[in-house]
């Protein structure tokens, strides 16, 4: 399901040489660059604490960066008129629900902001996913508030939805419902999707780009596919795999040194091009622990 868009599209998001400091820590983002299109399905790799919240949060406009700059639809992501802000969904790591609400009150509450509240789809994954609707919303446990907060971001069919570890209290069955609600989602809408996550097989599931972000930049985003067929490692001196790699157009990665002057690369090759029969192919979990 990794889609391809032609450039010339308006990104839905779009950051440009994006910084950003916090006190205690230092920096976190580093001029990042970053554009989401139309109908991607993008799943943001990285290390724990590597800043992925943090560079969501500057995406929605929730923080605003030391330099660069953050557009969504268009617009300046720090001051979006109403009719931008109706159409972005958004599940913060830690649920944001009004604990003493039952479900059935917070879904009326938040209809109430949104022109395009489909009642319809509420009502199915509400049933689906077997939610009470008046139960007081502390009394639910973390794996059903993660859902209402999902079902609340769904609801008004947003065409941008960030998710920060959405998954991360559902179980593997929950995970699967999930992640198949989000592609249907964007087959019918074209809705861009965005989340954050550390669970490999999640990605698997579904062919998504996948952006690794790693020292405060987005090291390489592409379709996993893609990634899977075009990268591999391959080992041998500095000179000759130098000269191997100008001869098939190769792009270097990650570099690891090895000793007496060899060295372990992870290099992605032109579409199409033979692989070597000694060059080592990678997983999903190769790419992550390198290019994070």
């Amino acid at each position: 399901m990794s889609t391809h868009f032609p450039h010339t599209e308006t990104p839905s998001a779009e950051l440009a040489g994006v910084s950003l400091s916090y006190a205690k820590h230092g920096p976190v983002l580093k001029s990042l660059d970053w554009q989401l299109l139309p109908g991607q399905v993008v799943g943001l790799l990285g290390r724990n604490g590597s800043g992925k919240t943090t560079l969501l949060e500057t995406l929605l406009g929730l923080r605003e960066p030391d330099a660069g700059t953050v557009r969504v639809f268009g617009q300046d992501a720090g001051r979006l008129d109403d009719a931008a802000r109706a159409r972005i969904g958004y599940v913060p790591q830690q649920s944001d629900l009004f604990e003493g609400f039952t479900p059935a009150q917070l879904l009326a509450y938040f209809k109430s902001f949104y022109p395009r509240w489909n009642e319809a789809k509420v009502e199915g994954l509400m049933s689906r996913w077997d939610i009470a609707r008046d139960k007081p919303i502390r009394k639910l446990s973390g794996g059903q508030q993660q859902r209402l907060s999902i079902i609340r971001a769904l609801a008004h069919e947003p065409d941008l939805l960030v998710l920060d570890e959405p998954v991360a209290s559902l179980d593997p069955v929950g995970r699967r419902d999930f992640l198949r609600e989000l592609v249907e989602q964007v087959l019918d809408r074209g809705t861009t999707v965005v989340f954050s996550t550390h669970i490999l097989s999640d990605l698997e599931r579904v062919a998504f780009n996948l952006a690794f972000l790693s020292e405060g930049r987005i090291a390489l985003q592409a379709p996993l596919d893609e990634l899977l067929e075009q990268v591999r490692a391959f080992t041998g001196t500095v000179t000759e795999l130098a000269s191997l790699f100008s001869r098939l157009g190769a792009q270097p990665l990650k570099r690891t040194p090895l000793e007496a002057g060899r060295e372990r690369v992870l290099a992605r090759l032109p579409a199409g091009v033979a692989v070597p029969l000694d060059a080592q192919a990678v997983n999903l979990e190769d790419l992550f622990a390198e290019l994070t």
